[in-house]
């Protein structure tokens, strides 16, 4: 039987959700192994003189636990 936890990461980019999703798994992935499968639970931009600035994004990483 396999554990998997689940830690929730928030990450941003200037080039859009897709790269701040690939900031979180990359971030995560620094520390923790088995890394299964990302959830984007939340997303925001920020914006400024009516631009949008940056994006980010609230993750859920799923990763099994080793014995």
């Amino acid at each position: 039987m396999s554990i998997v936890k689940v830690i929730e990461i928030l990450a941003q980019s200037d080039k859009g959700w897709e790269d701040a999703v690939q900031q979180a798994v990359t971030e995560a992935a620094k520390t923790v192994r088995n890394i299964k499968s990302v959830y984007v639970k939340d997303f925001q931009a920020v914006v400024e003189n009516n631009q949008v600035v940056s994006y980010r994004v609230t993750t859920k990483i799923s990763f099994v636990l080793e014995r």
